[in-house]
């Protein structure tokens, strides 16, 4: 009950993941879209279900990074199938699934100079989104990245602008990405894209770095971030006349103190946009069998409010978090590419102790 009490409020929600069995699970509870990312592929593999698809591609003599990014676009395409009816129903507004884009781009142990991030990140984004109604492409809001969104947007690319933690790159995001909007050759009515900002990371941070924060402020910093910038994006989009919504995401909605209610911020968060969860917070949300109500309009005190503005330095927030959460990305991707290497390295110690080669070597010796 409790999930479909949420969406009852006029939240839509996806899962923070695309591993088969839990997106046909939460679709049937309710969920109208998904969302990916380097950790969550690297998990997925990690569990070995795909070893027989890596041993495939591995003949077919691909290189570990295409056979990575190949099981990648395997499995957003097979979510993209099951929210394809959705994307139709709503012509276009919901039922999509969302494909990051190379989170070595970011990687500081191989730095690329900035017009090269900025330049990837378009390639890859007209590449990754060819072909694909209801994909959305995520790009990051590091510099490159919030620098490569004009361009995509006037390519018509679906753009879901992700790891964003502050109003300043939520407002220079939404401005890039409507000027290149405006110079889309097909025009404004299929025009979509959603803003991505990751709350519990925000309570992290704050917890650990701010102690100063009186205990009506403490962990709620993530919560009036995220609703001060869907306001902000409320107000943006009112005027504009477009068919579809341009939409916040609320994102990094698992709660990371288990003292807390596990539905904390889907709570504090319900009656509009989209909420990506992870698989354990909607199953809790399941679980708990309450009765949600809108909520996302109620803000914080003003006394609250003001401390927040007070004392969290935003700027510096934003550095910490970006830094911790391009290595959060980059590190899984690397991890990933190392499992496939083991996997190949497997592959040809198998087949060099095999029958056929065992009889060709008796054979030529």
């Amino acid at each position: 009950m409790s999930l479909k009490s949420l969406i009852s409020t006029g939240t839509k929600v996806w899962l923070d993941g695309v591993e088969p069995d839990q997106i046909t699970r939460n679709r049937a509870l309710g969920i109208t879209g998904a969302t990916s990312n380097p950790t969550i592929i690297s998990q997925i593999i990690e569990k070995g279900q795909f070893d027989q698809r890596i041993g495939a591609l591995i003949g077919q003599g691909l290189h570990d990074e295409a056979i990575a990014w190949a099981l990648d676009d395997e499995l957003v395409r097979s979510a993209q199938e099951v929210f394809r009816p959705v994307w139709e129903q709503t012509r276009g507004d919901d039922g999509y699934v969302s494909f990051e884009l190379d989170p070595l781009i970011e990687d500081t142990d191989e730095p690329l100079s900035h017009a090269d991030r900025v330049r990837k990140y378009i390639d890859l984004g007209r590449t990754w989104a060819a072909g694909h109604r209801n994909r959305m492409i995520k790009v990051p809001a590091t510099p490159a990245g919030l620098d490569a969104l004009e361009e995509l947007a006037a390519a018509g690319v679906t753009i879901n602008v992700t790891l964003m933690f502050t109003e300043g790159q939520y407002r220079t995001a939404r401005d890039a990405i409507w000027r290149g909007a405006q110079r889309r050759p097909q025009g404004l009515n299929d025009f979509k894209s959603v803003y991505s900002i990751f709350i519990s990371r925000i309570d992290v941070y704050t917890e650990k770095h701010l102690h100063d924060l009186s205990a009506t402020a403490r962990g709620q910093v993530g919560i009036a971030t995220a609703k001060q910038v869907w306001q902000l994006n409320q107000e943006f989009w009112k005027q504009k006349n477009l068919r579809l919504h341009q939409e916040i995401v609320f994102a990094s909605t698992g709660v990371k103190d288990p003292s807390e209610p596990p539905d904390k911020y889907v709570e504090a968060l319900a009656g509009s946009d989209i909420q990506t969860n992870p698989p354990a917070t909607n199953e809790a949300v399941q679980r708990l069998d309450k009765v949600y109500t809108r909520k996302v309009d109620q803000m914080l005190p003003t006394h609250v409010l003001n401390e927040i503005r007070e004392k969290v330095d935003m700027a510096t927030l934003e550095r910490a978090l970006m830094q911790e959460g391009t290595k959060k990305f980059a590190d899984p991707q690397k991890h990933l590419l190392r499992r496939i290497a083991e996997a190949r390295d497997s592959f040809a110690a198998t087949a060099s102790r095999s029958p056929a080669n065992a009889r060709i070597s008796s054979t030529s010796s």
